[in-house]
């Protein structure tokens, strides 16, 4: 029982309002039927319930109304609070001025309801007093089925738009969770309406080919965004009623703990969807000032793309490329921000040597895709279990390939060099923005520079460019001082056809349709080997390896230019000039 209801029985009887014996029945109908004390007091006919009313008003200084006497309340003051808050708090809102929204309750010690409502309308709340069966009244009146304040059920059937033609109900999601505390939570989770829209942001996201869903609160509203071709994209605003069921919803799919709001949470959803395709969503939850926000990322097996010659390698690169990974031993590392494709570049790179001769081990956070043949090992950093302590472990296991996710710091950095020094082959991610800049990475975490120069065979940096759509993609006039100033070869100015993005089309999306790797592949050879020891800046070194051969992620972009792949604005927004 609340401290709050204690106390009201407690000074209810020292005010001989009501005796023991009547306060005694109005707790166990309490625990029967639910409610607050002071409406089982009044149900039951103990109290008055405009005695009760006026007790409250003068035992906590709060002013008390009568609700038959207020008028109507105007349609702005009623969206402030939705139905279902103040069903819950047994409340209604009557008038608003500057940030000051005056509400009416039953129970004005109720602190978590006034806190609550605080937070969800972003207003400073002056409490008044009325009987509960008058507010429950008052709210059957404005918030009826048809009633004024149900704002958002229009646009809860607009987003739905579109989705008849999947079948929702078909959907098969993993293990929920049965022990949750949160039953209110749980029960909106579950109501239709809410499972619907959430099977139809995730059927929308797979059928728009997204790789990240973003739903996120605000004070007034939420949005749904989607990323599609690496942007970022808003497709709907659910109501922000639904705001808190959604979540429950996603929590319950990836079996998180829906009780746990303050918290980060971390989990998965698996879909088998029709044909015996299946599709993974990788789900983060982040509380935010507003709730919490969710991100999924959407990992479909089904289009992984493993074949080397479809990633978007030049022929030199892929060469160079395929001849590191063959190399009996050494390192090669692929760089690049989150979300530019080194995963999947390892993946075919793992593809290429998964054979019945090798053992192959991987250590990864997360463990995005199985594959047949790999010991793959997802990390525990909780429990210990982080790239360090996989890669010392993977020693003992007679491997011949080794792949860490990522090196991120020097005790990782240190095993990965030694592995590939003791015959093994590594391959390995770091966050750096060029491939030259991974050296002095290296050097930063405190590996010697004989080491470095000794285990590297390769390194690789990479970005993802959208792809022009070709169905409706444009000639672009451009004048050859763009083109200088983008880096554009001088020799090919003058006969450049360069492409922009079309108005787009029914198989595109405004312009683009897909995503293109764009590759800088440094060759560690000997020079660079020396330029290393001789304490070269990445500027130095950068210059030497292009001197040497190497392509540029400017130079491979603006060769996709000419190519007619992507436009010019799309490789100057991801590459950077050299």
């Amino acid at each position: 029982m609340a401290v709050q209801e204690q106390r009201l029985g407690e000074l209810l009887l020292r005010s001989q309002i009501v005796t023991n014996a009547q306060l005694e029945q109005a707790r166990a109908e309490q625990r029967r039927a639910g409610g607050r004390l002071s409406g089982q007091l009044t149900k039951l006919g103990f109290v008055r319930e405009q005695d009760m009313t006026s007790f409250l008003s003068r035992q906590f200084g709060v002013p008390s109304v009568r609700l038959e006497d207020i008028g109507e309340i105007s349609e702005d003051v009623l969206k402030c609070i939705n139905r279902d808050m103040a069903i819950k708090h047994t409340c209604i809102p009557i008038n608003r001025s500057g940030m000051q929204l005056i509400v009416v309750m039953s129970d004005p010690t109720d602190m978590f309801a006034i806190d609550d409502l605080k937070f969800l309308t972003g207003y400073n709340i002056e409490v008044v007093v009325a009987g509960e069966q008058s507010i429950r009244a008052a709210i059957d009146k404005y918030y009826g089925t048809k009633g004024k304040a149900q704002a958002g059920d229009d646009d809860f059937k607009t987003n739905l738009t579109g989705l008849e033609d999947f079948n929702l109900e078909d959907i098969e999601v993993g293990e929920e969770e049965d022990d949750v505390n949160e039953v209110d939570l749980q029960n909106m989770a579950a109501e239709a309406p809410v499972v619907r829209l959430v099977n139809a942001i995730l059927i929308d996201a797979i059928k728009n080919n997204c790789s990240d869903i973003h739903i996120e609160p605000y004070e007034k509203s939420m949005r749904i965004r989607f990323r599609i071709d690496g942007v970022l994209k808003e497709v709907m605003r659910p109501p922000l009623k639904l705001r808190n069921a959604i979540v429950s919803r996603i929590k319950i799919m990836s079996s998180l703990d829906i009780a746990e709001r303050r918290l980060p949470q971390d989990g998965r959803i698996k879909l088998k969807l029709g044909g015996g395709r299946e599709m993974d969503f990788r789900v983060s939850v982040l509380p935010c000032l507003f709730g919490e926000k969710v991100v999924m990322r959407l990992l479909d097996k089904s289009n992984l793309q493993l074949d080397m010659t479809k990633l978007g390698f030049e022929e030199k690169a892929l060469k160079d490329f395929k001849d590191a990974i063959h190399r009996p031993y050494g390192m090669v590392l692929v760089t690049g921000p989150t979300g530019s494709g080194k995963t999947t570049t390892l993946y075919s790179a793992l593809s290429e040597l998964n054979t019945v001769n090798d053992n192959i081990s991987t250590a990864e956070d997360p463990v995005e895709f199985n594959l047949m043949g790999i010991n793959q090992v997802q990390m525990h950093e909780a429990i210990g279990l982080n790239f360090a302590a996989a890669l010392r472990s993977f020693l003992r296991q007679d491997p011949d390939i080794i792949m860490v996710g990522e090196i991120r710091d020097f005790e990782t950095a240190e095993i990965a060099v030694k592995s590939a020094l003791t015959g093994h082959m590594v391959l390995s991610t770091l966050h750096t923005n060029d491939a030259p800049s991974t050296i002095s990475r290296l050097l930063n975490m405190g590996i010697e520079p004989f080491l470095v120069t000794s285990s590297v065979n390769l390194i690789l940096a990479q970005r993802l460019a959208r792809k022009l759509c070709q169905y409706c993609k444009k000639e672009a006039q451009v004048d050859p001082q763009t083109l200088r100033n983008a880096q554009v070869p001088e020799d090919k100015i003058h006969n450049a056809v360069i492409y922009e993005p079309g108005p787009g089309c029914d198989k595109c999306n405004n312009g683009f349709k897909g995503r293109i790797a764009l590759y800088e592949v440094m060759v560690f050879g000997d020079e660079l080997k020396n330029a290393v020891l001789q304490g070269y800046s990445t500027a130095e070194l950068k210059a030497e390896a292009i001197r040497l051969g190497m392509q540029s992620l400017r130079m491979a972009g603006i060769n996709k230019v000419l190519a007619g792949v992507t436009s010019l604005a799309e490789c100057c927004r991801v590459t950077a000039p050299d």
